[in-house]
């Protein structure tokens, strides 16, 4: 089986575009999206709708999840650029888009795969794994072989190796695209990367393929069209750093 790894795409509706064209000629059986498909980008309907036609296996992420508490109001309106985007995306949601978003679980443990699919960690939606630190934390809060994460917006893997000293992990990153396979024994957490809000340096968007039969996990980088989306979310009145910081991935 091949998996189709999405996350973080961030109401990115063009980049979502460009990494479906380019995935389309990759093959794969089964969309997994790691959450935050709202948040920060000027297209929330339009991602919610194609993942939705897609009918994806999706987790919530923390912007999801912050979507979702100022639509019941359990969460007081800020002036960070997070609840700007948010509550501006919040009105142009139908109680369709909301029942989708709603549907997504916390986890998934895929027993077919052997995986769990969650945002920030194997063990929480919000921590964030971006250092051997955290890392090792994850992995001793956690006893599964394979995960999938998303929301650090950088896509690359953790990897426990047996050495004399015990469980030593080691970090690849991923900045051009890039693929690796599964030691045997080993246990990873492998990250894709961001759809449409790169955080590495890297402006292309980030996506990940892992073929379960081979244990090879793959990133890719896709241009796509970033003025679209910035242009689409200055018109809006979102906050201008949301459309500046597409050009530079950060």
């Amino acid at each position: 089986m091949r998996l189709l790894l999405l996350s973080d795409i961030h109401a990115n509706q063009a980049a979502l575009e460009a990494v479906l064209h380019d995935a389309a000629a990759r093959r794969y059986d089964r969309i997994v999206h790691l959450g935050d498909a709202v948040g920060y980008g000027p297209h929330p309907a339009e991602v919610l709708r194609t993942l939705r036609d897609l009918n994806v296996v999706g987790v919530t992420g923390n912007h999801d999840a912050m979507l979702l508490d100022y639509a019941d109001g359990r969460r007081t309106a800020r002036e960070s650029v997070v609840s700007i985007a948010l509550r501006w995306q919040l009105e142009r949601l139908s109680s369709d888009d909301l029942a989708l978003v709603r549907g997504w679980p916390d986890g998934v443990d895929d027993p077919e795969v052997g995986a769990r699919y969650r945002h920030g960690s194997p063990a929480s939606r919000d921590e964030y794994i971006d250092s051997v630190t955290a890392a090792r934390e994850a992995f001793a809060g956690w006893e599964g072989r394979l995960a999938f994460v998303g929301h650090t917006h950088i896509p690359g893997v953790y990897a426990t190796l047996n050495a004399p000293v015990g469980e030593w992990i080691k970090f690849q990153g991923f900045p051009e695209g890039g693929s690796y396979l599964v030691p045997p024994g080993a246990r990873v957490i492998l990250n894709p990367g961001s759809v449409g809000q790169p955080r590495d340096g890297n402006p292309r968007a980030s996506y990940g393929v892992f073929d379960t039969g081979r244990g090879a996990f793959e990133v890719f980088r896709v241009a796509y069209d970033v003025e679209r989306t910035q242009e689409a979310a200055l018109e809006a009145g979102l906050p201008q750093v949301l459309a500046a910081r597409l050009a530079i991935g950060k």
